[in-house]
């Protein structure tokens, strides 16, 4: 399982990078969340917002993923398949457009254009949830992943890790979004390049790249289970039981709210201090 959180994450931290993004959230972030506490509350309350889009996905999937755990060779046999054909269609800079078939998505990026401050953020993070056209192959990713897991928890746990692979070097590049300067922003978009006649980009190619070895991998260890697992069975098993006795929507949905509405407070209270 180790295995599949690393792809998540990385997953998460490329989408960051892609060509469609161009760092358009630490640009946002950095020049109007400005610094410290601030920031760290602005970012926050976006992971909350990406969580809200992504839990209920994930939780969905892994549900419907337990449909199929008695088949699990050809499960395993499909997944690898789903990860090699997302990682080509990332590596030639294809897109697919999971966000145009969200119902209500539209209105929450209107919503978010509209609104400042805290709301914003948290609506942002609702629509950056699900992936625009060119990062559509690494959600399909991870989403493949979660469905795999046959397991409610894992595979949440999978979109939560995905998020954060986005949230995390969103907050380290903003908080050092000036002293990159511009040559150092065109170096973190990465670049194009040609190759047999056909224009690439760096970006794109490591994302297919590291799709396409997870695919492999997850066939070659059926399922991640022939790789090595840091904790030992016993640990293993005590936090799967933990995580299954706080595996209720219901729980996350006030642990969301309970964690949003502690930033807002914090934040306001903040406002009201004199300088």
């Amino acid at each position: 399982m180790d295995v599949g959180l690393t792809v998540a994450f990385a997953g998460g931290a490329l989408s960051l990078i892609s060509p469609c993004s161009a760092l358009l959230l630490p640009a946002y972030f950095a020049s109007t969340a400005g610094t410290g506490p601030r920031l760290l509350a602005h970012s926050v309350v976006f992971y909350s917002g990406l969580l809200a889009t992504l839990l209920p996905v994930g939780l969905g999937v892994g549900a419907l993923g337990r449909i199929f755990a008695e088949h699990r060779s050809a499960v395993v046999d499909v997944t690898a398949v789903v990860l090699v054909v997302f990682g080509i269609v990332a590596l030639f800079g294809g897109g697919l457009d999971f966000a145009g078939r969200l119902p209500g998505l539209d209105r929450v990026r209107a919503a978010a254009q509209s609104r400042t401050g805290i709301a914003r953020s948290l609506l942002l993070g609702s629509a950056a949830g699900a992936a625009s056209a060119c990062t559509g192959p690494i959600l399909g990713a991870v989403l493949t992943l979660a469905a795999a897991s046959g397991a409610v928890v894992e595979a949440g746990l999978l979109l939560a890790v995905y998020g954060a692979g986005i949230v995390v070097p969103m907050l380290l590049v903003a908080i050092v979004w000036q002293r990159f300067g511009q040559r150092g922003r065109t170096l973190l978009h990465g670049r194009e390049f040609t190759v047999a006649g056909r224009t690439w980009h760096t970006t794109s190619v490591v994302t297919g790249l590291l799709l396409i070895a997870a695919g492999a991998a997850y066939w070659l260890t059926d399922g991640f289970v022939g790789v090595a697992d840091p904790a030992t069975g016993g640990t293993a098993a005590r936090l799967q039981d933990a995580a299954e006795s706080l595996a209720r929507p219901s729980l996350d949905i006030a642990l969301i709210v309970a964690a949003v509405a502690a930033v807002v407070v914090w934040w306001w209270r903040g406002q009201r201090r004199p300088d």
